[in-house]
Parts: C-alpha cells; sequence; structure tokens
C-alpha cells in the first residue's frame, strides 16, 4: 500500500485501544501537556538571553502566536487523521514513510524519553526549593571539557519517571481522569500566583529592567535563545494527535481541543510573567533557580511559597503524566505496522494500554534521568521536535495539493500565510539552536539519521510501506 492511499482515512475502526477521552479530558491533556515546569522555571533563562524584561514578554507573545499557528495545523490533521501515532501518520501520509518512521524514531529515543525525563528533573528542582539536600552533589566527574555533577535528584528522577509509567499501564480512561484534576490543579496554580501578584506584590520590578534602544542582529538572536525554553514551556499542543485512535468524536473534539486548550495556556503564560516581572527585580529574576516560587514567597513568606511549590511540583507530575500517555502510541503504532521493535505493540489483555512501549519509554526516560540536568535535557528536546514541526507544515501544503478532497471536518485557519509562518519558525529555531549548541543539537540529529538503517532493514523484513497495509 502507497503512503498516500486514499482508503486510509475511511478504515473501519480497531479494537485494539478504546475511545474513552472525551472533549474535556482531551482539552486536559493539552493544557496538562503544556503547562508542566516551564512556565515555573525558565523565565530566568529567557531573561540572560535577551537582557530585558520587555524582550522577555515578546519572546513569549511571539512564542504563543507561531504555536497558535502550528495548532491550526495540527488540528486540521488530527481532525483528518485520527489514529495512534499523530504526526507519524501525518507524515507518511503526506512526505513518505521514511520522514514518518523517522519521526517516530525521533520521539521513540529522544522526543519522548527526553521530555519524560526532562519534566522528572524539573519536578525534582521543585524538591529540591523544599529540600535542599535533593540538589547537593554526590560527586563530581570530568569527561574531557565537560563538568558531570551527580546528584541525589537524578536516581529520585528516574524512579518518578517510573512510577507515573505505571499509572498509565494500568488504564487509559483512569488517566485522562487524572488528567482532569491535575490539570485543574496547575490552572489554579498559576491563577493564585497571577492574583495574589497583582493584589499583593509591591516591587516594581518590570521598572528597573535595562532598556534597549535598537533592534540588532545580536537581539534578535537573543530572541531567538530566548525562544528556545519559551517552546519547551510551549511544547504540548501538538501531542493530542498521538491519541487520536482514543478520542471520543475526534473531527471535533480534536481541532476544539487543541485550539482551545492552547489559548487558556498562552494567556495564562503571559499573565504569570507580567506578575513575575512586577514583583521580582530583573537581576535578581536573571539568577534565581526557582523564578515562581522566589515570586511568591515576596508577598507571601516561606510558607506560601512552600506550598505553591507543591503545587507547582504536582503539576510537573500532571505533564509528565500525559507525556507518558501520549508518547507510547508513537511506538505502540510504529510496531504495529512492522517498522519498530514488535514487543513495542503489545496490549495489555486487561488494561487495553499498550504495554510493551509504555515499558520501553520508561526504560530509556529513566536513563536519560540519570545523566542529564533540566536545562541540558530541554534543550536537546526543543532542537529534535522543531525539525519535525517544519516537516509536519510541509506536509500539510503537501497533502492541501494532492489530496484536495481528502475529508477535513476542520480546516486550518489562516493557510497558506499561518503554516508558513509557523514552518519559517521552526526552520528559524532550528537552526539558531544548532549554532548555540553545536554538541548537543549534532548529537540529536544524529539520533534522528540513525533510525535510517533500522528503515530499510524493517520495511525489507515486512514488504510494506510502513502505514498499516494488513489493517482490516
Amino acid at each position: 500500500m502507497s503512503a498516500t492511499d486514499p482508503n486510509l482515512s475511511n478504515r473501519p475502526e480497531r479494537t485494539d485501544l478504546v475511545r474513552g477521552l472525551g472533549l474535556w479530558s482531551a482539552a486536559a491533556i493539552v493544557i496538562g501537556d503544556t503547562i508542566g515546569t516551564g512556565i515555573f522555571l525558565v523565565t530566568s533563562d529567557m531573561a540572560r538571553a535577551v537582557g530585558t524584561a520587555k524582550l522577555v514578554l515578546a519572546a513569549w507573545i511571539i512564542g504563543g502566536l507561531i504555536v497558535l499557528c502550528g495548532a491550526f495545523c495540527y488540528a486540521e490533521l488530527g481532525a483528518a487523521f485520527p489514529q495512534a501515532g499523530g504526526p507519524y501518520v501525518y507524515l507518511n501520509r503526506g512526505l513518505g514513510p521514511l520522514w514518518g518512521f523517522l519521526f517516530g524514531w525521533m520521539s521513540s529515543f529522544l522526543e519522548r524519553p527526553v521530555g519524560m525525563a526532562t519534566l522528572a528533573a524539573g519536578f525534582l528542582r521543585f524538591l529540591g526549593f523544599l529540600f535542599p539536600v535533593v540538589a547537593a552533589p554526590l560527586f563530581t566527574s570530568h569527561i574531557g571539557g565537560y563538568d558531570f555533577s551527580f546528584t541525589l535528584a537524578q536516581p529520585l528522577a528516574a524512579l518518578v519517571v517510573v512510577a507515573i509509567t505505571a499509572i498509565n499501564y494500568l488504564s487509559v480512561r483512569m488517566g485522562g481522569a487524572i488528567q482532569v484534576v491535575l490539570t485543574s490543579l496547575k490552572m489554579g496554580t498559576i491563577a493564585v500566583i497571577v492574583i495574589a501578584g497583582v493584589l499583593f506584590g509591591t516591587q516594581p520590578g518590570l521598572e528597573t529592567a535595562p532598556q534597549v534602544t535598537h533592534l540588532g542582529v545580536g537581539t534578535i538572536g537573543g530572541l531567538l535563545t530566548a525562544l528556545v525554553p519559551a517552546m519547551w514551556a510551549y511544547n504540548g499542543f501538538n501531542d493530542l494527535g498521538d491519541v487520536g485512535e482514543e478520542i471520543a468524536h475526534p473531527q471535533k473534539n480534536v481541532p476544539r481541543a487543541i485550539i482551545l486548550g492552547l489559548l487558556t495556556v498562552a494567556g495564562l503564560y503571559l499573565l504569570a510573567n507580567v506578575v513575575y516581572f512586577r514583583i521580582l527585580p530583573f537581576t535578581k529574576l536573571m539568577q534565581s533557580q526557582h523564578v515562581a516560587s522566589d515570586v511568591v514567597e515576596t508577598f507571601a513568606g516561606s510558607r506560601g511559597a512552600t506550598w505553591l511549590t507543591v503545587a507547582m511540583a504536582i503539576s510537573a507530575l500532571g505533564a509528565l503524566h500525559v507525556v507518558v500517555l501520549t508518547g507510547a502510541r508513537i511506538p505502540y503504532a510504529m510496531a504495529r505496522d512492522g517498522v519498530f521493535f514488535q514487543f513495542a505493540k503489545r496490549i495489555h489483555p486487561s488494561f487495553r494500554t499498550p504495554s510493551g512501549a509504555l515499558i520501553f519509554l520508561g526504560a530509556v526516560a529513566a536513563l536519560l534521568a540519570l545523566s542529564g540536568t533540566y536545562e541540558e535535557l530541554y534543550s536537546l528536546f526543543v532542537f529534535g521536535v522543531w525539525i519535525f514541526f517544519a516537516l509536519t507544515a510541509m506536509a500539510l501544503f503537501r497533502l492541501r495539493k494532492i489530496e484536495p478532497h481528502l475529508p477535513r471536518s476542520y480546516r486550518a485557519w489562516g493557510h497558506p500565510w499561518t503554516t508558513l509562518i509557523f514552518l519559517a519558525a521552526a526552520v528559524a529555531l532550528t537552526i539558531n539552536l544548532w549554532m548555540v549548541r553545536p554538541v548537543r543539537s549534532s548529537l540529536g540529529l544524529a539520533v534522528i539519521l540513525g533510525g535510517v538503517p533500522f528503515f530499510y532493514h524493517w520495511r525489507k523484513q515486512t514488504g510494506t510501506s510502513t502505514l498499516r497495509s494488513k489493517q482490516s
């Protein structure tokens, strides 16, 4: 079967997975996947990159507009192809089997495991605010020019990954219900910071920030660098399609959940950052390792900061939960097509969850959690993800051209201009990140290209073009 088989979207439902996620569960997945650790931590990284509060806020706004353009793109594709694996299916259909496979390979070995490890590391950073001993180095070593520090946080992060993977192993319906509760808590946490900061915060941090006199090449480079942590914080709008096979009425609910969820997140992020800069002096904010906690401590004292930090830590767990939930469906979909390790297609006979894929992702993520820190992990994550954001935008363009009569219950708003903006931003961000962090980016590219020989090996074995030729 070719990668452009027009009958793909009309195939009968499979019974391996169940459509147990309604609109609110789907929207909670988008919001819960997006709001994790970034909004509470990365503003200081962004401040160091651009040097002014106004440019940090500009980076958040620009990032929000870019991902909104991306959300329109993913909403159209997710509604047209509501199948497990999300972009794995879109790229297969739009660009060809190799590109779909490389996305799935990158996601299985880089994006999802790194995302899981990063969120676990972020959770332990919050824990370090409450119990500083967690962040104390157990030992340090030197590998070439790299100083490696091993703390108690790293093995604890690995244990957190294992625990959340086990929860997802048990039930998809339980997972959706848990996500609604955790997402409500996350939104409430940000709302408390914003409202209490406006009512009780007094220090005019925004006014003390340095001013920018002109928009030069250095400023543009700084903005692109600041967009890296911002895009880590915004990441998640794109993941709902991974569980498209488990969403009820996906043609309506996928677009609604993606756009509603992202608009909610962007509004909360902007309000939170205005409060951060209103309360903390810019120089202190740049140095902060716990921005949101330090902000709360200024007006609520150490006890208030402790309670809000606990809520932020739970937010990180909620994001980790949904990254595991959505991520396991990608290696599952690939294995079902015969182009991944076959244990990943196992479905638990009682829980109806992709047990093999969950165990695989949990194991890889736990190893990564032992190896790196929060900042190191999210930079690697963003590089790998945004390469495929650009390719997904290309897939939408090509599908509009080669399959104009494909049933589309939702059409991307503003296409082709919004899709072009998303594509251009993805290319610019990827190139800039390569220039700023060449070693880590090269490592990420090596992992992606390492999948090419496996693709041809598995394709030769199965005699298929990656999509499910044997599906009924």
